[in-house]
């Protein structure tokens, strides 16, 4: 066979691989009462071949003074963002999960089970950005990973501060 057969069928088996791992699920309905918009194109991530899996804060920027309301975008390297499976989830998918965005809160301990309630809203349809109100004054941030469960994830917690101004 030739390097361009091989190359092609190489090419054809990756595509054919990303595509399975993009097939889209059902979504599901944030916990949350507050309103997400729809899922947005993932920000461009660093390029990274390799290192441990990350999720961040892609918008706004740690120490960043903005406007009510804040514009936020999460991003991961090295783990996949998806919307959780419909129907009770019996096993979680591996390196994967969805964000869980925290205010004025601290990233909780691995392993435990993240509340369906305030200070956490739930992104469990796969989505990655919100526009939320927040009053003036300095605001913590955090961006937690959860899996199909809903339960933390070793190292996939990031948090940031933020000033919303009173303009």
């Amino acid at each position: 066979m030739s390097l361009r057969v091989v190359g092609g069928f190489i090419l054809t088996a990756a595509l054919a691989a990303t595509a399975a791992c993009t097939s889209s699920s059902p979504e599901s309905k944030p916990a949350s009462s507050t309103p997400a918009p729809a899922a947005a194109p993932a920000p461009a991530a660093p390029a990274a071949t390799s290192g441990a899996p990350r999720v961040y804060f892609a918008e706004p920027a740690n120490g960043a003074m903005v406007k009510s309301p804040v514009h936020v975008v999460f991003a991961s390297d090295q783990f996949t963002i998806a919307a959780v499976p419909q129907g009770e989830v019996k096993e979680v998918r591996a390196n994967t999960g969805h964000y869980h965005l925290g205010t004025d809160t601290k990233c909780l301990p691995v392993g435990t089970a993240i509340p369906k309630a305030d200070p956490w809203i739930h992104f469990g349809m796969g989505n990655n950005t919100i526009d939320m109100q927040l009053t003036p004054g300095p605001h913590t941030l955090v961006v937690q990973a959860g899996d199909d469960k809903h339960t933390t994830i070793t190292g996939l917690c990031e948090t940031i501060n933020i000033t919303v101004t009173g303009e």
